[in-house]
């Protein structure tokens, strides 16, 4: 986060531990970290070391074991965006009632939902596809719906976990990109959870490292890269030290 940008959330030695009928499972472990309000978050770890359960607290799907999650600078109950790895789009609505959704629930008068809806669709690219099902839909098209869903009620945070995750390397290569310019053009604090080094790096300002279970941060990396940024950044020798230092930083440590 920048010296100059205000806060939006914070999260204070937050803890999370499932308990079942026979032991406590420590999930998350002291983390602690503040986002800007128009910052792009990304969270590194390996299997099971919280990351989605971090989106989840955050969302306020789960509660803490312990700590806080706090947003700042609103004068009303946040609106937070989700997308998961699957689309869950509703097979039975269209691209263009699926995006509405969230709309119909809030009771939007019909004529600015539609108006917002089309904006949307035109901002992740689906012009050609308002009024396709579900079924014709690619997996990165599917996500796209999702991404233009999630963003219809101006969300002031957007959670993505593991968005990509589904999709084959080079459609997911693609969608980072998609995602790079939709950012670009809305400005929104983002937190996304991500298996790949290289797209946290992309997309992000700052990345987070979480540790093998129970998550803990042990690496909050500002990344330097100047915006706007396209995909030949990859290829830079700055991006490539990043790479290296990431990579580093969650290889397993041996005794």
């Amino acid at each position: 986060m920048s010296q100059t940008e205000e806060p939006l959330l914070t999260v204070e030695a937050l803890n999370e531990t499932f308990v079942d009928s026979s032991e406590g499972l420590e999930a998350l472990q002291n983390v602690s970290f503040v986002l800007g309000s128009h910052e792009f978050l990304s969270i590194l770890g390996p299997s099971g070391s919280g990351k989605s359960t971090l989106i989840r607290v955050i969302a306020g799907l789960l509660e803490p074991s312990s700590g806080a999650v706090n947003f700042h600078c609103l004068k009303q109950r946040p609106r937070i965006g989700l997308v998961f790895q699957q689309a869950n789009l509703m097979p039975w609505r269209t691209v263009l009632q699926n995006i509405l959704l969230p709309l119909e629930i809030d009771g939007v008068p019909a004529a600015e939902a539609q108006e917002k809806a089309m904006h949307l669709i035109d901002l992740v690219g689906l012009q050609d596809f308002v009024h396709a099902w579900p079924d014709e839909l690619s997996g990165g098209m599917a996500q796209r719906v999702a991404i233009a869903r999630a963003l219809i009620q101006d969300p002031d945070l957007l959670l993505l976990d593991e968005p990509f995750g589904a999709l084959d390397a080079l459609t997911r290569e693609r969608m980072g990109l998609e995602l790079l310019r939709i950012w670009q053009t809305s400005q929104k604090a983002v937190i996304l959870v991500t298996h790949s080094i290289s797209e946290a790096l992309l997309l992000s300002d700052r990345v987070l490292v979480l540790s093998a279970r129970p998550g803990t941060v042990t690496m909050d990396l500002d990344i330097p890269l100047a915006r706007p940024r396209s995909e030949e950044i990859r290829y830079s020798t700055q991006f490539i030290d990043l790479e290296r230092k990431l990579r580093h930083s969650l290889m397993p440590r041996v005794n």
